[in-house]
């Protein structure tokens, strides 16, 4: 099976702020199957995948091969070398807003008609987003126009799951899916049904919903419009 490529401008890392340093319980590598994005690799372990694309030398286009072995730590940087007598230390970018105009929001819709809305939820990898009850097989749609980038249920926590990308760095996930309406690549537009709601772990019908900039995690109640 071909790899596939993901086309991110910016973002779902599933951990925005997961930096430079190896977290607990990550494993030193990871060898590429067959489906996987680097953004679905990243997403699972909890990384920044522009973290993980720079540690193996992967360029923008983000290609990654099955067979492949994917380092998920930082490589040993130049240990050997002596320190420069003094250093300025690096600032860090400013976080992409909401308020910038560069990174101004869609016009979000609700991606599910009626429901209960639970509350936000954390999930194991470090995501937030909202948990919206409601019935089984009760229509998904897209939040807005994008692109989706992944479906499957590879990533712990989110059953089957849907990311679509949207323009300024925005994506949107939508996870405990019955049924996947739309394939990887497939252009989708604002409120087409994209997928069926399925049983979450505790075998109640639900929707969680995820909306990021930049591989950061907002609070959708925030960004939808009032109900």
């Amino acid at each position: 099976m071909p790899a596939r490529i993901f086309l991110l401008a910016a973002m779902l890392v599933l951990v925005a702020c997961a930096g430079a340093g190896k977290k607990p319980d990550i494993p030193d590598h990871h060898r590429v199957r067959a489906g996987e994005t680097l953004y679905s690799i990243s997403m699972r372990y909890g990384l920044d995948y522009h973290d993980v694309a720079r540690w193996n030398r992967i360029g923008s286009s983000y290609r990654i091969y099955p067979g492949q072995r994917i380092r998920l730590n930082p490589p040993p940087g130049g240990r050997s070398r002596p320190a420069p007598a003094a250093t300025v230390p690096p600032v860090p970018p400013p976080r992409a807003s909401p308020d910038d105009p560069a990174h101004r929001p869609p016009s979000w819709q609700w991606p599910v008609t009626g429901g209960r809305v639970f509350g936000t939820v954390t999930q194991p990898s470090g995501g937030q987003g909202l948990r919206i009850d409601g019935e089984l097989n009760q229509p998904v749609f897209a939040a807005a126009d994008g692109k989706v980038v992944y479906t499957g249920s590879g990533l712990r926590g989110y059953g089957q799951l849907i990311i679509v990308t949207h323009e300024r760095g925005w994506l949107t996930a939508y996870g405990h899916n019955a049924l996947l309406h739309v394939r990887e690549g497939e252009t989708v537009r604002a409120g087409q049904q994209i997928g069926a709601m399925g049983l979450a772990p505790g075998q109640q019908a639900t929707l969680y919903f995820e909306i990021r900039l930049d591989g950061r995690p907002l609070d959708p109640l925030k960004q939808l419009p009032s109900r």
